[in-house]
């Protein structure tokens, strides 16, 4: 990857948490011009649209990645009686309605006649397909909800930014106060973040919309 094919401008959305600080760091290394937003420096709020224009609204373009990094787990439901309508519209509101909401702004950003790239951290258990455990609703139908919305901008996208790639990207289990509950083996963020992008620049634009993970192998819906 040489830096004269990766450098331009880039957004990172959420840029102080446990991944994307690493994403942050890592565009940096590879010659992006980075800008960073986030809900607890900027006070920029995915989930309330005018947080959002406001804060995508002083920047020019051409941005050449956008990847969002914010997210919320909260307390996952462990069986239906659990689930709570506040805790659905919480991880609806951040997971989905917010990546969708930085992308319906930004797109104004992004070039018509280059290579772009938008990002958003999906989850492997969004996955319709893959799920054979249950549980964990609010969560689940969130990041399932974050990838039809990813796919759908996509196609629309698609058609006026020819060598645009849109993705939903699956970090794995990341070292992060975010999994701090979770004792399985953890990446590093700084690896997470490494593997992420490359997975994001090896996609072709026949490939936008897609869901995949970070060893770049693509997830069922």
């Amino acid at each position: 990857m040489t830096e004269d094919k990766v450098a331009g401008q880039a957004i990172v959305i959420g840029d102080t948490g446990g991944i994307g600080s690493a994403i942050r760091a890592e565009l940096e290394a590879r010659g992006f011009a980075v800008k960073g937003l986030s809900r607890s420096r900027d006070g920029f709020d995915v989930t309330d649209e005018r947080s959002v224009e406001a804060g995508l609204r002083e920047i020019e373009g051409p941005v050449n990645l956008i990847f969002v990094a914010s997210g919320a787990l909260g307390t996952p439901e462990k069986a239906l009686s659990h689930l709570t309508p506040e805790e659905l519209q919480t991880q609806f509101a951040v997971n989905a309605m917010g990546p969708a909401l930085v992308l319906k702004h930004a797109a104004r950003l992004l070039p018509r006649d280059g290579h772009a790239r938008f990002a958003a951290l999906s989850a492997r258990v969004g996955s319709i397909g893959d799920n054979g455990l249950g549980g964990w609703y609010s969560y689940r139908t969130s990041k399932a909800a974050l990838n039809q919305l990813l796919h759908g901008a996509a196609i629309e996208l698609g058609r006026s930014h020819k060598q645009l790639v849109i993705a939903a990207l699956h970090p794995g289990t990341v070292d992060t106060p975010f999994t701090a509950d979770y004792p399985r083996d953890k990446l590093a963020p700084e690896d997470a973040a490494r593997r992420l992008l490359d997975v994001l620049d090896g996609l072709p634009p026949a490939q936008s919309g897609g869901f995949y993970d970070y060893a770049g192998k693509e997830i069922p819906w």
